[in-house]
């Protein structure tokens, strides 16, 4: 995904000569196309991703397309005071980017975990949340976002969903992964929708095959689409590698509360409220915390009778 992403930055910066990439001293290697085929649109800013942000949302300001580039927590929590105050305040055409979203870099602990960072991120007005599963959706959704003239926040992580169906996808509305005809939905988001897919496939003999969404868009989710929810499931299950607060359960519970008078049954599979202190590799610790495929097919149906 990180490859697809950098890609159509480049193509940005190619067409569009008021279009800027800033890092914060990460990306070697993957940077030296843009450093010589750009030098006056690509910047490293060093280790200094306030400086980065503010150095972006001045660019912004100026008519530009900027985008921030740094692993993990670091071009979002490290930063957040400028991206509240500079970039969303202002209403500033900026995207942050994350690479190594969840347990990306589990073997770096907790300092490079990105486990919060959609409750943080969300929280604040005006911004956009993107957390595609694979390339096709990073692919799609890129395009798409450039016409927002709005702060966005685009996090990818490294592992990456294989064989899903291709369609046209619109912001806002969770992508058909896998349609089924039981009323049971798996809602997932990031590279870890292939978990989902996984469980899926592992449920289907036990009549529980649920119907799987990759929500590609964390913010804003479109309204029609979850008013459909009620009248087409009677219980809904979502995962994410993500603190049990703020997250895509959260905002899809309150989502529903807020937008249907319909009840349904709902279950969120996440990492639960505190610091992961395991390190491991993000399959490991996917395993760890109960969110690989065949951990959320048993907790699956030990929740729903057979």
């Amino acid at each position: 995904m990180r490859s697809a992403l950098i890609n159509n930055i480049q193509t940005e910066l190619a067409s569009n000569p008021t279009s800027y990439l800033l890092t914060g001293d990460l990306g070697f290697g993957i940077f030296d196309d843009f450093s010589q085929k750009y030098p006056k649109q690509f910047f490293n800013c060093g280790v200094a991703e306030q400086n980065m942000t503010s150095v972006a949302c001045g660019l912004a300001h100026e008519g530009s397309t900027v985008f921030t580039y740094s692993i993990g927590n670091f071009s979002t929590l490290r930063c957040l005071e400028q991206i509240r105050n500079d970039v969303c305040y202002h209403n500033s055409n900026v995207t942050v980017i994350t690479v190594g979203a969840g347990f990306s870099y589990g073997q770096l602990g907790v300092s490079h975990f990105a486990t919060e960072d959609i409750a943080i991120m969300s929280a604040l007005p005006n911004i956009s949340i993107f957390s595609p599963c694979d390339t096709f959706e990073v692919e799609s959704l890129f395009p798409q976002f450039l016409s927002l003239n709005s702060p966005k926040y685009f996090r990818i992580d490294k592992s990456s969903c294989l064989g899903l169906p291709l369609y046209p996808l619109k912001i806002g509305v969770p992508r058909l992964c896998h349609q089924s005809s039981s009323r049971i939905a798996l809602l997932a988001t990031g590279g870890i929708v292939e978990e989902a897919m996984l469980a899926a496939d592992l449920l289907k003999s036990d009549g529980l095959d649920p119907t799987v969404y990759s929500v590609h868009t964390i913010k804003p989710i479109d309204a029609e689409f979850i008013q459909t929810l009620p009248s087409s499931f009677d219980f809904i299950f979502t995962l994410e590698e993500h603190n049990s607060f703020g997250g895509l359960g959260s905002i899809l519970a309150h989502a529903l509360i807020t937008q249907s008078s319909k009840p349904i049954g709902f279950k969120s599979f996440c990492i639960p409220d505190t610091y992961p202190s395991v390190v491991g590799d993000q399959r490991y610790l996917r395993q760890y915390y109960g969110l690989d495929a065949p951990s959320l097919a048993s907790s699956i149906r030990h929740f729903l009778p057979l």
